[in-house]
């Protein structure tokens, strides 16, 4: 069966790196949301933990609750709120805020300028009075910023923004709770952080997605994608391979199929711009849902090693490429 190999080395190498960046590895938060991106949210949890990370960023309780015993403070964004011990939930909208039970713990969300989801600038006031009547368990606020990893004035507004929302806070009397804006792309670009954590994502996986005009920090791709070999055969020239026969044989040559598809999170695209595995092998003809063809006879293969040349080949982001894999993909620690 098609695996998945995780390199424990690399992941260490990326939270080295942005722990320099972050002042203290215990400033990171690292998103495990939509099962770590893909690269499996119980192996990904255990590996930070055992680095030493304590906060961890998720989407549901259900994804919480498979991590709780390896973080002090899980977040979740989106999901209603209950009272458990380690996990504190993001409160969106005014609206949210009229059910939430006393004893919860939240995180308010503002939009700064994402314009996604989050309280307005013009509502936090409104947000923090309705959560000092009603007594709720305020622990910190948040929020997103939309376009860290792009050359232009977004970021620098943004932030200033949130300087906004802490001064409305703090005279608010809310002084004891955290504050977090930083993403991937805004902790490498920042020189200065000074926030009490920083919610890694993308940077943590192996890649750095800022223009090239801001230095350069090394990151290395931790997930490569493997398959095995399920038979092999000799294509004798002229015949055809797979649905619609494509492909056609130039020539007499020994084709495998190997156990990846469409349905293991394989993206299927074009047959006539195949893509090229990391062994520099063309898939040959369609990819079907279970298996691919390769003109190899070599018992297991490399798919990808670097989701980000995949992302480029497909037109899309290298979040899509891991987060696309089937969690029943089995995991091989390195």
């Amino acid at each position: 069966m098609a695996y998945i190999k995780l390199n424990r080395k690399n992941l260490y190498h990326n939270l080295n790196q942005l722990s320099l960046k972050s002042g203290n590895k215990t400033k990171l938060a690292a998103v495990l949301k939509d099962n770590a991106y893909g690269h499996g949210i119980k192996e990904m949890a255990k590996m930070v933990s055992d680095y030493g990370l304590k906060e961890a960023v998720v989407i549901n309780t259900n994804e919480a609750l498979k991590i709780k015993e390896h973080f002090k403070n899980i977040l979740i964004l989106n999901d209603t709120p209950q009272k458990i011990d380690n996990f504190s939930y993001a409160i969106t909208s005014i609206n949210a805020l009229k059910n939430v039970p006393k004893d919860a713990k939240i995180e308010l969300k503002v939009d700064t300028g994402m314009h996604r989801n989050g309280i307005a600038l013009d509502e936090v006031q409104e947000a923090l009075n309705i959560i000092k009547q009603k007594e709720l368990n305020l622990v910190g606020i948040f929020t997103h910023f939309k376009s860290a990893d792009e050359f232009d004035s977004t970021l620098a507004w943004q932030i200033d923004n949130f300087k906004e929302v802490k001064k409305i806070a703090f005279n608010s009397g809310f002084k004891s709770i955290r504050f977090h804006s930083h993403n991937s792309a805004a902790l490498l670009r920042s020189n200065n952080f000074s926030e009490d954590i920083a919610r890694v994502g993308i940077a943590m996986y192996g890649f750095n997605e800022l223009p090239n005009i801001y230095p350069k920090i090394e990151l290395k791709p931790l997930l490569s994608l493997w398959a095995k070999k399920a038979s092999t055969r000799v294509l004798k020239k002229g015949q055809k391979v797979g649905y619609g026969g494509d492909f056609i044989a130039p020539k007499d040559m020994i084709v495998s199929t190997y156990d990846i598809g469409y349905g293991d999170g394989l993206f299927r695209g074009d047959s006539k711009n195949p893509l090229i595995t990391a062994e520099g092998l063309p898939i040959i003809g369609r990819v079907s849902m279970d298996f691919i063809s390769l003109e190899s006879s070599k018992d297991e293969v490399c798919i990808f090693n670097n989701a980000k040349k995949v992302a480029k080949h497909f037109n899309t982001i290298s979040y899509e490429i891991t987060t696309s894999l089937k969690a029943n993909l089995k995991k091989e620690i390195l």
